[in-house]
Protein backbone atom coordinates (compact mmCIF):
# COMPACT_ATOMS: atom_id res chain seq x y z
CA UNK A 1 0.00 0.00 0.00
CA UNK A 2 1.44 3.32 -0.70
CA UNK A 3 1.13 6.30 0.89
CA UNK A 4 -0.17 10.22 0.39
CA UNK A 5 3.47 10.67 -1.08
CA UNK A 6 3.75 7.52 -3.53
CA UNK A 7 6.22 5.56 -1.26
CA UNK A 8 5.24 2.38 -0.19
CA UNK A 9 4.13 2.29 3.57
CA UNK A 10 6.94 -0.25 4.12
CA UNK A 11 9.93 2.24 3.31
CA UNK A 12 8.40 4.94 5.53
CA UNK A 13 7.98 2.42 8.32
CA UNK A 14 11.47 1.53 8.74
CA UNK A 15 13.91 3.32 11.07
CA UNK A 16 15.14 7.31 10.90
CA UNK A 17 18.65 6.66 9.59
CA UNK A 18 17.55 3.55 7.09
CA UNK A 19 14.40 6.26 5.90
CA UNK A 20 17.14 8.71 5.53
CA UNK A 21 19.61 6.35 3.20
CA UNK A 22 15.97 5.31 1.42
CA UNK A 23 15.81 9.21 0.49
CA UNK A 24 19.30 9.76 -0.75
CA UNK A 25 19.49 6.87 -2.51
CA UNK A 26 16.35 7.60 -5.10
CA UNK A 27 16.27 11.28 -4.53
CA UNK A 28 15.67 13.03 -7.53
CA UNK A 29 17.47 16.92 -8.64
CA UNK A 30 14.34 18.15 -7.52
CA UNK A 31 11.13 17.46 -5.42
CA UNK A 32 10.53 14.31 -3.11
CA UNK A 33 11.48 10.71 -4.11
CA UNK A 34 7.66 9.78 -4.25
CA UNK A 35 7.12 12.12 -7.05
CA UNK A 36 9.36 10.25 -9.38
CA UNK A 37 9.06 6.23 -8.28
CA UNK A 38 7.01 3.81 -10.37
CA UNK A 39 4.60 2.17 -7.86
CA UNK A 40 4.40 -1.83 -7.76
CA UNK A 41 1.35 -2.79 -9.89
CA UNK A 42 1.50 0.41 -11.90
CA UNK A 43 1.02 0.24 -15.81
CA UNK A 44 4.72 1.82 -17.48
CA UNK A 45 2.83 4.29 -19.63
CA UNK A 46 1.77 6.42 -16.71
CA UNK A 47 5.24 6.93 -15.98
CA UNK A 48 5.41 9.29 -19.15
CA UNK A 49 3.03 11.54 -17.12
CA UNK A 50 4.02 11.58 -13.58
CA UNK A 51 5.11 14.15 -11.78
CA UNK A 52 6.82 16.89 -13.92
CA UNK A 53 6.32 14.84 -16.70
CA UNK A 54 2.92 16.64 -17.74
CA UNK A 55 5.31 19.85 -18.51
CA UNK A 56 7.38 17.72 -20.21
CA UNK A 57 4.56 16.64 -22.65
CA UNK A 58 3.36 20.21 -23.05
CA UNK A 59 6.65 21.14 -24.56
CA UNK A 60 7.60 18.26 -27.06
CA UNK A 61 3.74 17.84 -28.18
CA UNK A 62 3.88 21.87 -28.71
CA UNK A 63 6.44 21.56 -30.73
CA UNK A 64 5.73 18.83 -32.67
CA UNK A 65 2.99 20.57 -33.81
CA UNK A 66 4.28 23.57 -34.15
CA UNK A 67 6.94 22.20 -36.88
CA UNK A 68 3.81 20.33 -38.67
CA UNK A 69 1.54 22.55 -38.84
CA UNK A 70 3.95 25.08 -40.28
CA UNK A 71 5.63 22.58 -42.79
CA UNK A 72 2.09 21.50 -43.82
CA UNK A 73 1.30 24.86 -44.82
CA UNK A 74 3.09 25.08 -47.52
CA UNK A 75 3.77 23.56 -50.56
CA UNK A 76 5.70 20.07 -49.85
CA UNK A 77 8.91 19.58 -51.25
CA UNK A 78 11.89 17.14 -50.37
CA UNK A 79 13.69 19.21 -47.73
CA UNK A 80 10.27 19.38 -45.67
CA UNK A 81 10.52 15.78 -44.83
CA UNK A 82 13.72 16.81 -42.72
CA UNK A 83 12.41 18.87 -39.99
CA UNK A 84 8.96 16.60 -40.06
CA UNK A 85 10.88 13.54 -39.45
CA UNK A 86 13.24 15.33 -37.05
CA UNK A 87 10.50 16.60 -35.35
CA UNK A 88 8.91 12.97 -34.82
CA UNK A 89 12.81 11.77 -33.47
CA UNK A 90 13.04 14.48 -30.76
CA UNK A 91 9.30 13.60 -29.74
CA UNK A 92 10.78 10.18 -29.19
CA UNK A 93 13.60 10.93 -27.63
CA UNK A 94 12.10 12.17 -24.83
CA UNK A 95 9.16 9.51 -24.45
CA UNK A 96 12.04 7.35 -24.59
CA UNK A 97 13.58 9.27 -21.17
CA UNK A 98 10.13 9.97 -19.35
CA UNK A 99 9.18 6.01 -19.31
CA UNK A 100 12.63 5.33 -17.92
CA UNK A 101 13.08 7.28 -15.18
CA UNK A 102 10.58 6.25 -12.51
CA UNK A 103 11.66 3.17 -12.79
CA UNK A 104 13.65 1.60 -9.75
CA UNK A 105 12.93 -2.18 -9.03
CA UNK A 106 14.66 -4.70 -11.10
CA UNK A 107 11.26 -5.86 -12.96
CA UNK A 108 10.20 -2.09 -13.70
CA UNK A 109 13.87 -1.40 -15.08
CA UNK A 110 13.54 -4.41 -17.26
CA UNK A 111 10.40 -3.38 -18.56
CA UNK A 112 11.62 0.27 -18.94
CA UNK A 113 14.45 -0.33 -20.35
CA UNK A 114 12.70 -2.65 -23.14
CA UNK A 115 10.10 0.37 -23.84
CA UNK A 116 13.16 3.05 -24.12
CA UNK A 117 15.04 0.77 -26.52
CA UNK A 118 11.66 0.54 -28.44
CA UNK A 119 11.49 4.23 -28.66
CA UNK A 120 14.89 5.25 -29.22
CA UNK A 121 14.88 2.91 -32.09
CA UNK A 122 12.05 4.99 -33.60
CA UNK A 123 14.35 8.13 -32.34
CA UNK A 124 17.22 6.86 -34.41
CA UNK A 125 15.60 5.99 -37.11
CA UNK A 126 13.72 9.07 -37.74
CA UNK A 127 16.66 11.29 -37.08
CA UNK A 128 18.70 9.57 -39.35
CA UNK A 129 16.32 9.39 -41.93
CA UNK A 130 16.09 13.51 -41.41
CA UNK A 131 19.71 13.44 -42.23
CA UNK A 132 19.23 11.11 -45.09
CA UNK A 133 16.95 13.74 -46.68
CA UNK A 134 18.97 16.74 -45.88
CA UNK A 135 22.35 15.34 -47.23
CA UNK A 136 20.57 14.04 -50.64
CA UNK A 137 18.90 17.06 -51.26
CA UNK A 138 22.10 19.19 -50.32
CA UNK A 139 24.17 17.20 -52.51
CA UNK A 140 22.77 18.17 -55.65
CA UNK A 141 24.50 22.17 -54.51
CA UNK A 142 28.16 20.90 -53.45
CA UNK A 143 28.44 24.33 -51.74
CA UNK A 144 25.23 24.26 -49.62
CA UNK A 145 26.68 22.13 -47.12
CA UNK A 146 27.91 23.94 -43.21
CA UNK A 147 26.82 27.01 -44.27
CA UNK A 148 25.10 27.57 -40.48
CA UNK A 149 25.66 26.86 -36.81
CA UNK A 150 22.91 24.28 -37.28
CA UNK A 151 24.16 22.27 -39.72
CA UNK A 152 27.24 22.45 -37.22
CA UNK A 153 25.64 21.38 -33.99
CA UNK A 154 23.45 19.22 -36.22
CA UNK A 155 26.47 17.13 -37.19
CA UNK A 156 28.20 17.03 -33.92
CA UNK A 157 24.99 15.65 -32.33
CA UNK A 158 24.23 12.99 -35.05
CA UNK A 159 27.52 11.68 -34.21
CA UNK A 160 27.07 11.90 -30.75
CA UNK A 161 23.53 9.78 -31.26
CA UNK A 162 25.30 7.01 -32.98
CA UNK A 163 27.78 6.54 -30.52
CA UNK A 164 25.27 6.79 -27.69
CA UNK A 165 22.73 4.50 -29.51
CA UNK A 166 25.87 1.72 -30.08
CA UNK A 167 26.97 1.68 -26.84
CA UNK A 168 23.22 1.39 -24.98
CA UNK A 169 22.43 -0.81 -26.71
CA UNK A 170 25.95 -3.26 -26.52
CA UNK A 171 26.02 -2.58 -22.55
CA UNK A 172 22.84 -3.98 -21.53
CA UNK A 173 21.98 -6.69 -24.86
CA UNK A 174 26.24 -7.95 -25.62
CA UNK A 175 27.88 -6.92 -22.21
CA UNK A 176 30.54 -9.94 -22.83
CA UNK A 177 31.92 -7.01 -25.45
CA UNK A 178 32.94 -5.20 -22.39
CA UNK A 179 34.22 -8.20 -20.34
CA UNK A 180 31.04 -8.53 -19.12
CA UNK A 181 27.87 -7.91 -17.21
CA UNK A 182 29.47 -5.58 -14.60
CA UNK A 183 31.91 -3.80 -16.89
CA UNK A 184 28.87 -2.78 -19.15
CA UNK A 185 27.39 -1.75 -16.09
CA UNK A 186 29.82 0.68 -15.36
CA UNK A 187 28.94 2.25 -18.15
CA UNK A 188 25.41 2.98 -17.52
CA UNK A 189 25.69 6.37 -15.84
CA UNK A 190 28.09 7.74 -18.79
CA UNK A 191 25.13 6.49 -21.36
CA UNK A 192 22.69 8.29 -18.92
CA UNK A 193 24.76 11.41 -18.83
CA UNK A 194 25.25 11.73 -22.54
CA UNK A 195 21.96 10.79 -23.12
CA UNK A 196 20.81 14.20 -21.25
CA UNK A 197 23.29 16.11 -23.00
CA UNK A 198 22.03 14.71 -26.71
CA UNK A 199 18.57 15.98 -25.68
CA UNK A 200 19.61 19.59 -24.76
CA UNK A 201 22.10 19.34 -28.14
CA UNK A 202 18.78 18.50 -30.32
CA UNK A 203 16.71 21.22 -28.86
CA UNK A 204 19.14 23.69 -29.48
CA UNK A 205 19.93 22.47 -32.92
CA UNK A 206 16.10 23.04 -33.22
CA UNK A 207 16.47 26.55 -31.89
CA UNK A 208 19.26 27.89 -34.31
CA UNK A 209 17.25 26.00 -37.22
CA UNK A 210 14.75 28.52 -36.93
CA UNK A 211 17.78 31.26 -38.17
CA UNK A 212 17.77 29.10 -41.45
CA UNK A 213 15.84 30.83 -44.45
CA UNK A 214 13.75 28.20 -45.08
CA UNK A 215 12.64 28.27 -41.25
CA UNK A 216 12.08 31.75 -41.26
CA UNK A 217 9.62 31.13 -44.40
CA UNK A 218 7.50 28.93 -43.16
CA UNK A 219 6.61 30.75 -39.82
CA UNK A 220 8.59 29.08 -37.35
CA UNK A 221 9.78 31.79 -34.50
CA UNK A 222 12.86 31.33 -32.38
CA UNK A 223 10.84 32.55 -28.81
CA UNK A 224 8.34 29.20 -29.93
CA UNK A 225 10.93 27.06 -30.13
CA UNK A 226 12.57 27.98 -26.76
CA UNK A 227 9.12 28.39 -24.96
CA UNK A 228 8.49 24.58 -25.84
CA UNK A 229 12.14 23.47 -25.21
CA UNK A 230 12.19 25.14 -21.91
CA UNK A 231 8.90 23.54 -21.19
CA UNK A 232 10.50 19.82 -21.97
CA UNK A 233 13.87 20.40 -19.45
CA UNK A 234 11.32 21.63 -16.68
CA UNK A 235 9.43 18.58 -17.23
CA UNK A 236 12.46 16.35 -17.84
CA UNK A 237 15.25 17.76 -15.51
CA UNK A 238 13.69 17.14 -11.84
CA UNK A 239 12.99 13.52 -12.30
CA UNK A 240 16.95 13.09 -12.65
CA UNK A 241 17.89 10.91 -9.93
CA UNK A 242 21.21 11.47 -8.35
CA UNK A 243 22.49 7.92 -7.48
CA UNK A 244 22.26 7.24 -10.73
CA UNK A 245 24.79 9.49 -12.17
CA UNK A 246 27.01 7.74 -9.07
CA UNK A 247 26.77 10.97 -7.19
CA UNK A 248 25.37 9.30 -4.03
CA UNK A 249 23.57 5.60 -2.92
CA UNK A 250 24.48 2.06 -4.57
CA UNK A 251 25.71 1.74 -8.19
CA UNK A 252 23.15 1.20 -10.60
CA UNK A 253 21.77 -2.31 -10.85
CA UNK A 254 20.59 -4.50 -14.19
CA UNK A 255 19.22 -1.60 -16.44
CA UNK A 256 19.79 1.90 -17.58
CA UNK A 257 16.98 3.65 -15.50
CA UNK A 258 17.21 6.94 -16.18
Amino acid sequence: MASATGIPENILATNGSEQEEGRAEDEPLLGRRGDVSQQEGKPLYQNVFMGTAVIAQAGILLLTASVWANVLLFDLMLFSAHPLLNSVGILALTEAILVLQPTHTPQQKRQGTIAHFTLMNVAFDTLIAGLVVIEYNKGRDPHAHFKSAHAYLGVITYILLVIQALIGFTAYFVPRLYGGVENAKSLYKYHRMSGYVILVLLLVTVCLATQIDFVKTIGIKLWAVLVCSILILIGVVPRIKKHKFGFTGPKSSGAFGQ
